[in-house]
């Protein structure tokens, strides 16, 4: 199999994945929907052959008794990729994502303005959350951008693997990768306090200890930014405490609350041009109030009340005031914001008109629609892309 032929379709296809599995065409995802490339099917011996082209010798002994590995690998001229070998009934498989060689910006992923003074917090924690293939690396990846070309930093990161390279400009950048410049997530932190780093980065945060060391270095005083595998604001926080046995739960609240800066909470939406697809973001930003939900059990559920009410003075915002605001913009169709905000029914209201008690949330959102007199308030037609099912 020409597996370069193969990843120059993908790129041409502006697909973000590609699965390739003994017996099928090689099949690519474009903006979240799976289409099969005009290919012909790999054998598995061809699959073998390709897992060995990518693969150093050391990642061919880790693979051969672990029968899965995750690595980053570039192609001159054409593209990095992050990828998986597994095997998958007796035969080799593999999944592969276009990382972009180039860092794009914060405006270019169309996040909001927030985010950017975020960045530029002189401490505390900050989790970008989201289902996998949401962008949350990517948006990690374009806030170190901006840190590193407008001031000076030393920022210390902790991949697995690494995908997109940073080339020092003002600021000093260290990349390191789990499995080949540090053992594990855990291990990489447990030292980086003698780096002397200003901001940190971990790829993931997947369990107890990376966690705690997280939630030590922010309190140290240093940046601290990361993912977690969650859809929302409140999941994000209830997952941070389940990690912990209950008799530490009311310690944990208190580290939360003194530390955590931030939650930013991702999902993609098909544009309604076909274009891509374009982020909505919950954003909770810490504040007094915000910190005295955390420290209370009963009062973490309604964290998204303040979430909605802090639109214009701390640029918070729900997914459901982003997916409105991404319809009056035009940006989405009304069924594509129906099927990604929290709650449809009271969405589905708003767009007829009728008044409920919740009705303030929605205020920041009209307010700036009607700063946009060109902004298109309707779009509950499908495009005709979109005809095809």
């Amino acid at each position: 199999m020409n597996i370069r032929g193969v990843l120059e379709k993908m790129i041409a296809a502006r697909a973000s994945d590609l699965h390739l599995k003994a017996g099928t065409p090689p099949v690519v995802r474009v903006d979240g929907v799976l289409y099969t490339l005009d290919e012909p099917a790999p054998s598995a011996q061809e699959l073998r052959e390709t897992a060995n082209q990518l693969l150093n010798e050391e990642q061919r002994v880790y693979f051969s008794s672990h029968n899965e590995i995750d690595f980053a690998f570039g192609v001159s001229g054409l593209a990095r990729f992050r990828a998986n070998v597994f095997m998958q009934r007796g035969t080799p498989a593999l999944a592969l994502r276009h990382v972009p060689v180039e860092v794009p910006t914060l405006d270019d992923l169309g996040l909001p303005p927030v985010v950017r003074d975020l960045a530029f917090s002189p401490r505390g924690l900050i989790l970008v959350t989201g289902r996998t293939g949401s962008g949350k690396s990517t948006s990690l990846a374009a806030m170190i951008d901006t840190i590193n070309r407008t001031t000076t930093r030393n920022v210390i990161t902790v991949e697995d693997p690494i995908e997109f390279l940073h080339r020092d400009r003002l600021s000093f950048i260290h990349q390191r990768e789990v499995g080949l410049d540090t053992n594990s997530f855990h291990d990489g932190l447990r030292y980086v306090l003698r780096q002397d780093p200003d901001i940190i980065l971990v790829g993931e945060i997947r369990n107890l200890e990376t966690m705690s060391t997280a939630l030590m270095a922010a309190d140290t005083g240093h940046l601290v930014m990361s993912t977690l595998h969650t859809t929302d604001v409140v999941q994000s926080l209830q997952r941070i405490i389940s990690f912990y046995p209950p008799h530490q739960h009311d310690e944990i609240r208190m580290s939360l609350a003194a530390n955590l800066r931030a939650v930013i909470s991702q999902r993609l939406i098909p544009r309604r041009d076909g274009a891509g697809r374009v982020p909505a973001c919950e954003v909770m930003v810490s504040t007094p109030t915000i910190r005295e939900y955390i420290l209370n059990p009963e009062k973490i559920p309604l964290i998204h009340n303040v979430v909605a009410e802090g639109v214009t003075q701390y640029g918070m915002q729900t997914f459901d005031q982003s997916v409105l605001a991404l319809l009056r913009e035009g940006l989405i169709t009304e069924e594509e914001a129906l099927r990604n905000c929290n709650n449809p029914n009271e969405l589905g209201l708003k767009l007829k008109g009728i008044s409920a008690t919740s009705d303030r949330m929605w205020q920041p959102v009209d307010a700036a629609s009607a700063d946009r007199p060109d902004a298109t308030a309707s779009s509950a037609t499908r495009p005709d892309w979109m005809s095809k099912e």
